[in-house]
């Protein structure tokens, strides 16, 4: 077990991808913009409210805190949704030889 499931219930493959910043959860997601937390209530996995929160002040620095910059963010979370669902995928097709069900149904994310 890695020191990072040992501290959450995280069982995904995304500590694999992703770096987890130490920080408190509920202080940076009530830091966010509304439509921000709105999209990472939304995302299919845990959106690290900390990393957002990161992604944000980013974001802030390049566009200023406009709706321009909120949108370029929800893009950027909605991409990295795309890549953890891949990388999910192509896990599931290494370890059963078939593709992953949702995916071959053509199923969308629900929300």
């Amino acid at each position: 077990m890695s020191r990072l499931q040992a501290r959450t219930n995280e069982r995904t493959l995304r500590h694999e991808v992703w770096r987890r910043y130490d920080g408190n959860d509920w202080q940076a997601f009530d830091a966010l913009p509304p439509s921000i937390r709105q999209r990472v209530s939304q995302h299919s996995y845990d959106a690290w409210s900390v990393n957002v929160l990161m992604l944000w002040r980013h974001y802030k620095r390049s566009y200023g805190r406009t709706v321009r910059a909120e949108k370029a963010l929800i893009r950027y979370l909605d991409y990295c949704e795309r890549l953890e669902r891949d990388v999910f995928a192509a896990r599931y097709g290494e370890e059963y030889g078939m593709e992953l069900p949702h995916l071959a149904a053509q199923g969308t994310v629900q929300r």
